[in-house]
């Protein structure tokens, strides 16, 4: 055998950082190097019941104690096989084949004790047993292990340690006490040999550990919720009889209740599938830059600085108002989970603006708050947005470094999550991953999604996900079958604000104003124009936000007009009549109205495609309406220059606009007029119905062909309309290059464009 290596400090460091495991420098040394295939030991020949299990000459039994492979390197776990199992599993290509496993009772080390309530009486080599089972493949096994009392392992080695070249170094360990690693409560002291003896003492074993110990903790009531209501969701541990109870937590520190990336600085060393090593990069780390702090004073002077900081998109308020449903409903979903210590799948939709991310965080926040306060068990939390990465892939990436905190790349990650969350573990944290904009991480093959809805299938990925979309049907319109079936029924619909939950919470977030700067019929104004529209509180609180700016300009400019044109004082000798002006007209000045309103809707609506339409010439105008004119008439997209300005004609002589009968028509005064060659001389004259002498009859007037084609070529170079250039310049053809809706909806309201057809 090779000689053992010592451990240098940081490795030393590192193990006690990763925390639970038991050091196990010789791995492998009972089970031999050769991969035997596991065999079943039956009770009798009748094979009725399975009493153990062989692999080549290494052999187990029920009740035995027994170390199982950790994940870590050198590191190893200790559990007590209470019964054995044979699952029938169906792998990718449809064929069935056996899987052996067994169900276990765990031992606790102090290190997975993170609790401030925790003992620190503990012996080097002391483990606590625990009421929790689980069960792993008996490819797991790693060998046998000793547990015995303080009295005996003082009988077996009277100096305290083990020698080094003793077999029992790293499988014998001390046992006194019983713990509920959840609640850090523990049991009297006993002595092992008294409390076990084999494997029909385990159900006394286990029964005595959960009647001294607390099986749960107190959790945290919200409010609308009750004790019963929490208890319909809440799976404990301690809840249900026998060995069918859910695998073991692992409870780390309160003060960091998330992720343990600020635990795990120093690259660490992944094994690659392959068994290759390889040195994950090194966070980066960013040098702040100075920053100047700015008193409030200074920065919030008056109340509309005030009113537009809380109006602000961005402002995170004390609370989430009209979403105490919602809130209540995903709160009691994801507590259920965390403390189940199971995967779920929620999908979350609803429109944009309607609080789906923000109802998400708020839960998050509150249990995170609960496990500070040790009432609930720690959980990682990541975020992943579908609009903040580059490649869908990077989700992997980021959620691989949220949970180990080490930097891969995407395929690295994949793989490392595939083993992470298909392999038991005893203590595995539960990883709540926020999904937001999902409909931006579809890939083509859907790979990403499928995983991702995967893994909280397995049965030890502990793996939480909340997708959020803006659509309802997304797994149905976009994602396959195998994808969406696996996001379960477990689905949250937001819907829109009504228009008086917007007016509270535009008036929620206008309470720290300490003035009234916002006329409440104003803000029942803009909550009525949106809730029509959309629902969308954003839109409700940016509208809000523009209008609170129009009327600070509105009471600058007009106290520097008062200040200009006020007159300068004069001794009176009446002065009641200065305690008593005159009421003035401008009482308004400075308060958002719904004329201020109307503004900023006006400004929130239009694009500048439509600012720039309604700033064309009336030349261009025209154009654009004979276009339209055109299309509606013969259904073509394309017309030719012709037919355009003839159509403008048409329009010309039938508008009632002055403007366009002066500037854009002209009298027709070529010789060989069509209409003069078709009604001759007579038709410029009028006979006189008493004698008098002939009146002249207006020329005929036409399009100016030149001031219509400047504007032809000013629309095409904007973009507006396509323009093909022709030497006949008539015959050249002209098409939309922008949609007819938008035009028609910008020109709509026009006052140069009344009566040229843009409003039907």
């Amino acid at each position: 055998m090779p000689p053992k290596r010592k451990r240098t400090k940081l490795e030393q460091a590192r193990h006690y950082l990763s925390g639970g495991g038991v050091l196990r420098e010789d791995s492998d040394d009972e089970l031999g190097i050769e991969d035997h295939p596991w065999e079943w030991i039956y009770e009798d020949e009748t094979k009725a019941r399975i009493v153990g299990a062989r692999m080549g000459r290494f052999e187990v039994h029920a009740g035995d104690v027994v170390l199982l492979k950790a994940p870590v390197s050198n590191e190893a776990w200790l559990a007590i096989l209470y019964d054995f199992i044979e699952n029938r599993v169906e792998d990718e290509d449809g064929d069935v084949e056996a899987q052996k496993s067994a169900s276990m009772m765990w031992f606790s080390s102090e290190k997975e004790i993170r609790s401030k309530k925790k003992r620190v009486d503990y012996m080097p080599n002391e483990l606590y047993i625990t009421a929790n089972f689980d069960e792993n493949p008996l490819a797991t096994i790693n060998g046998k292990a000793k547990v015995v009392s303080p009295e005996e392992f003082a009988r077996l080695y009277p100096s305290g340690k083990i020698g080094k070249n003793s077999k029992d170094l790293g499988k014998t360990f001390v046992c006194r006490r019983g713990v509920s690693v959840r609640t850090a409560t523990y049991t009297e002291e006993f002595k092992w040999e008294d409390v076990y003896g084999g494997r029909e003492d385990m159900d006394k074993l286990c029964e005595m550990v959960q009647s001294q110990t607390i099986k749960t903790r107190k959790r945290k009531v919200t409010k609308g919720t009750t004790e019963q209501n929490l208890d319909e969701f809440v799976v404990d541990d301690e809840d249900v009889d026998g060995p069918a109870t859910p695998k073991k937590k692992r409870k780390l520190g309160a003060s960091t209740p998330t992720s343990s990336k600020a635990k795990q600085q120093t690259p660490r060393k992944v094994l690659t599938p392959s068994g290759r090593k390889i040195v994950t990069k090194r966070p980066l780390h960013f040098t702040p830059l100075g920053t100047r702090l700015l008193s409030p004073s200074s920065t919030q002077s008056s109340p509309y600085q005030i009113a537009r900081s809380t109006l602000h998109v961005s402002a995170v308020p004390h609370a989430l108002p009209c979403r105490e449903s919602e809130f209540e409903t995903v709160h009691s979903h994801l507590e259920a989970a965390i403390a189940a210590g199971t995967g779920a799948c929620i999908y979350i939709s609803g429109t944009p603006g309607t609080g789906k991310t923000a109802t998400v965080r708020e839960v998050v926040a509150s249990l995170q708050a609960a496990v500070s306060e040790e009432q609930l068990d720690d959980f990682y939390f990541v975020e992943i947005n579908g609009m903040k990465v580059t490649d869908p892939h990077q989700s992997y990436s980021l959620l691989w470094e949220a949970l180990k905190g080490d930097r891969v790349s995407p395929s690295h990650a994949l793989d490392l999550l595939e083993r992470e969350f298909s392999t038991p573990s005893p203590r595995r944290v539960p990883c709540v991953v926020l999904m937001d904009e999902l409909d931006q991480l579809v890939t083509r093959n859907q790979g990403v999604m499928y995983n991702f809805f995967n893994w909280p299938q397995l049965r030890h990925s502990r793996l939480i996900v909340l997708a959020v979309a803006n659509t309802m049907d997304l797994p149905e319109r976009t994602l396959s079958n195998k994808i969406s079936s696996r996001l379960g029924l477990t689905r949250i619909t937001f819907p829109g604000y009504t228009h008086t939950q917007l007016m509270m919470i535009i008036q929620s977030r206008l309470e720290g104003v300490g003035q009234v700067i916002v006329d409440p019929d104003a803000v029942q104004f803009a909550s009525r124009k949106v809730a029509a529209v959309s629902g969308d509180a954003r839109r409700a609180l940016d509208i809000c936000r523009r209008a609170v700016e129009l009327a600070e300009q509105e009471s600058l400019s007009t106290s520097d007009t008062g200040k200009e044109n006020q007159a300068p004082d004069t001794p009176s000798k009446t002065p009641g009549r200065q305690q008593n002006p005159l009421p003035s007209n401008n009482n308004k000045k400075g308060i958002v109205t719904i004329a201020t309103i109307k503004r900023a809707i006006n400004e929130a609506t239009s694009t500048p495609l439509a600012a720039h339409l309604r700033s064309l010439p009336l030349a261009s105008k025209v154009f654009l309406a004979a276009l339209l004119a055109r299309l509606r008439r013969t259904g073509i997209t394309e017309s030719t220059l012709a037919d355009v300005l003839d159509e403008a004609r048409k329009m010309g002589l039938t508008s009632q606009n002055k403007a366009i009968d002066t500037y854009l028509l002209t009298p027709d005064t070529t010789p060989n007029h069509p209409r003069e060659e078709f009604t001759g001389a007579e038709a410029h004259t009028t006979p006189s119905k008493r004698g008098r002498p002939p009146k002249p009859k207006d020329p005929e007037k036409a399009a100016r062909v030149l001031g219509l084609g400047a504007a032809a070529e000013e629309l095409a170079e904007a973009g507006i309309v396509g323009l093909e250039a022709r030497h006949g310049g008539r015959v050249g053809r002209v098409r939309l290059g922008v949609g007819e809706e938008e035009i028609r909806g910008a020109l709509k309201e026009d006052e140069e464009g009344r009566g040229l057809g843009f409003g039907g």
